[in-house]
């Protein structure tokens, strides 16, 4: 039964798709060029540009040419596609996993200890709904180095959904477990890495998914407000270039990588899961 829906899934999928690009190709076709000139032309002394949002064809066109050589580098400005987007993905991995390495122990201490969960719970609640990029004009004031601090925006955009959904898991687990691991005499190093991480490690990675999900759209923007090198920056300089056909292929590359990740850690999240 679940294969079934599976494939009628996939197959409602590509005709969905093969629908709506077949409708976008015929609507946006290239408008013809009209004889009289229009007021703009006349004051302009030219042609009127006609813009317009490029077709799929071109944009497959597009695709095919820079997925054939991805990872050129013909200079700052002229970099390929893949190796922008290795520069962002190497940002969102440093940060994230960074704040992964301070969120955990601190979310286990929190779910762990009523106390620290009082004590800190004001300062997770003014620093939580901060937007990332707020930061970033402090972070390149302290760090003075524009690849540092798109670091740091991933890290405290990842910080917070891992946090608080370590501190969830570790204060969900059954208090019947720790008894039991008490009765064993096991210390609470050996409760937690034993007994707790296993029952929390669901939720925690559902909070490390969440945390890919914010990092990966954040990264975007701050590439584009530091520039240099990353698919943000890719982005905002085929528009800066006025190339709309390379805009939709890097955000449809965007969306691709990131769905990518996101599968990723959905797989890992299915892999501890456990059936009571």
């Amino acid at each position: 039964m679940l294969s079934s829906l599976n494939v009628r899934a996939a197959l409602l999928s590509v005709v969905i798709l093969i629908v709506t690009l077949g409708v976008w190709e015929i609507a946006n076709q290239p408008p013809e060029v009209k004889e009289a000139k229009t007021e703009y032309e006349m004051l302009m002394g030219g042609s009127a540009p006609h813009a317009r949002v490029p077709n799929p064809s071109e944009i497959g066109t597009l695709a095919l040419a820079e997925l054939s050589d991805p990872f050129y580098d013909k200079g700052p400005n002229d970099k390929g596609i893949g190796l922008q987007l290795l520069y962002s993905i190497k940002r969102v991995m440093s940060g994230y996993f960074l704040a992964a390495l301070i969120a955990i122990p601190i979310g286990f201490m929190i779910g762990m200890s009523p106390l620290m969960h009082k004590a800190l719970d004001p300062f997770i609640q003014v620093l939580k709904p901060i937007s990332p990029l707020a930061w970033m004009p402090l972070a390149l004031f302290i760090l003075k180095d524009s690849e540092v601090s798109s670091v740091f925006v991933i890290f405290i955009c990842s910080i917070w959904p891992m946090l608080i959904n370590t501190a969830f898991g570790v204060g969900s687990v059954k208090k019947d477990w720790i008894n039991i691991a008490r009765t064993h005499e096991l210390s609470k190093l050996r409760t937690a890495v034993m007994v707790i991480l296993p029952a929390a490690a669901p939720t925690i990675l559902t909070g490390m998914r969440i945390s890919i999900g914010i990092a990966w759209l954040v990264i975007v923007a701050a590439e584009m407000l530091v520039g240099g090198t990353g698919i943000g920056y890719y982005v905002w300089n085929e528009w800066n270039n006025l190339d709309l056909t390379a805009v939709i292929f890097s955000i449809l590359m965007i969306g691709i990588v990131g769905m990518v990740l996101d599968l990723l850690l959905a797989k890992a999240t299915k892999m501890v899961q456990y059936v009571e």
